[in-house]
């Protein structure tokens, strides 16, 4: 009987946080630039220039730690981690080993149905390298240092997930709560959040861990599931062969679906870390501490029931509206104006949802107000206008965010109300199309949206269709 395989995984998340300035200067955290433009004596490793701690970026890592449910660590400090690379100006890093900011939390996943927690380890900040640029035509390599001294925060998590949908879930609500705190985008494709997958294979119902891999240059969740497949039939396929699994880093090439060696792994005795000797312990009081908790925003979960409960909308209209906060923050500031909680649901879920994906554009891109939906909302529900109508000035507020009532006023949208108008049209329809009139009055119903359809398409669209429908019963 063929031996069965169990998949171990571990994940070390990079996030860039959301700060204007880096961790240890002055210089732009801005994506981007021209390279080497956001730089200065300190984040480019200068002999006699020394770092200066940013006090947004322990608090960004505070506020992540409490929200992953970790301890935070009242007096923690920095280390000096040392290795020569070309993308790294000092020769060593300014990390956390011995005592990072936050420790021992979990976060709770749902993957396939299931409830799991996945344990954090640990969590620490540290300064990003610069990057390098591998020009194969000329067969050189530059470096562009804007992002060297860029904040990070490190997430380590304890190797308690055993497939790619539990990563993915784990990443997604990684991503959703660090993004709810305002802490950083977490755009894979642009490098503010990274991610290394440590995996290994064991014998079904074995409990000891096996010799494990780290893959990197992982940029999107697909290319993650991608590599965790590849690099996990690759350790069956040697310990099949009676071979051994080597402990190294690899990079995972997505284009040709495949990984190689780049190193062998290191070990924390490799970089010879020492306390840090330009930076002074951070001492976190619990003054401090609470002002962070207090700033904490509602999380996506807490959103989701009250949602359904409060306003009344399906779960999963409510995991699409909750699934970023900029687009839940329109919803409840819509719905507070107009006390229409389920038609803002509507107009997010259908017609927002539909240009987001006609545009390629993310929800945290929408720049429409809620006041202007409110009042298209409010125009529609009143009969000032109908919804083909609505639909076509939603698009020129999802694009320009124009004022509804003043374009609709502008261009003469708004429905016709002169009853006597509209009745000329309809007779004129009715005369116009007898056999629709003989089949309507044979039982055709359909016949009698037809009329519908010609009476609109005269009255160019500025008539009430619920109103074209009665009148025109009326008259038949």
């Amino acid at each position: 009987m063929a031996k069965q395989y169990e998949t171990v995984i571990g994940l070390e998340v990079h996030v860039e946080l959301a700060t204007k300035t880096k961790i240890f200067c002055s210089c732009s955290t801005e994506f981007g630039g021209t390279p080497n433009t956001h730089t200065c004596p300190v984040c480019t490793g200068m002999p006699g220039a020394l770092p200066v701690l940013n006090r947004q970026v322990v608090e960004y890592a505070a506020a992540i730690g409490l929200a992953a449910n970790c301890e935070i660590t009242r007096v923690c400090k920095f280390d000096r981690k040392n290795y020569f690379y070309p993308d790294n100006p000092q020769n060593y890093q300014i990390s956390q080993l011995y005592l990072p900011i936050a420790k021992n939390g979990y976060v709770e996943i749902d993957a396939g149905g299931t409830k799991k927690k996945i344990r954090i380890h640990e969590m620490h900040m540290e300064e990003d390298a610069g990057k390098l640029i591998h020009d194969e035509w000329d067969d050189t390599t530059l470096v562009d240092y804007n992002r060297s001294g860029v904040p990070l925060v490190e997430i380590v998590s304890e190797p308690d997930m055993h497939s790619s949908d539990e990563v993915t879930a784990y990443l997604e609500k990684l991503r959703t709560i660090i993004q709810y705190l305002g802490a950083s985008d977490c755009k894979l494709q642009e490098g503010s959040m990274r991610v290394d997958v440590n995996l290994s294979v064991r014998e079904t119902g074995m409990k000891e861990y096996r010799t494990r891999t780290e893959m990197k240059n992982l940029n999107s969740f697909k290319a993650i599931a991608r590599a965790i497949e590849g690099e996990r039939t690759r350790q069956i396929e040697l310990l099949e062969a009676g071979k051994k699994v080597v402990q190294e880093t690899r990079r995972w090439d997505d284009n040709k679906e495949a990984s190689y060696a780049m190193r062998s792994k290191e070990d924390a005795k490799d970089y010879r870390y020492f306390p840090e000797p330009d930076l002074v312990p951070i001492v976190i009081s619990e003054e401090w501490l609470e002002r962070i908790r207090e700033r904490q925003p509602q999380m996506r979960d807490e959103k989701i029931k009250r949602y359904k409960k409060e306003f009344d909308i399906p779960q999963y209209d409510a995991e699409i509206i909750t699934s970023s906060r900029h687009m839940a923050d329109i919803f409840e500031e819509t719905s507070a104006i107009c006390k229409k909680p389920k038609k803002v649901s509507n107009w997010l879920m259908v017609e927002t949802m539909r240009l987001l994906k006609e545009y390629g554009m993310e929800p945290e891109e929408i720049s429409f107000s809620p006041k202007n939906l409110a009042k298209l909302i409010q125009l529609t529900e009143s009969g000032i206008i109908n919804n083909s109508v609505a639909k076509a000035v939603f698009e020129k507020i999802f694009t320009d965010d124009v004022e509804p009532d003043r374009y609709v006023e502008e261009h003469k949208l708004g429905n016709v109300s002169d009853e006597g108008e509209l009745l000329k049209v309809l007779q004129k329809v009715i005369a116009e199309n007898p056999q629709a009139v003989v089949d309507y009055k044979g039982g055709k119903e359909k016949a009698l949206g037809a009329l519908v359809g010609q009476t609109m398409k005269a009255m160019k669209g500025k008539a009430d269709p619920g109103m074209v429908h009665k009148k025109l019963r009326e008259l038949l």
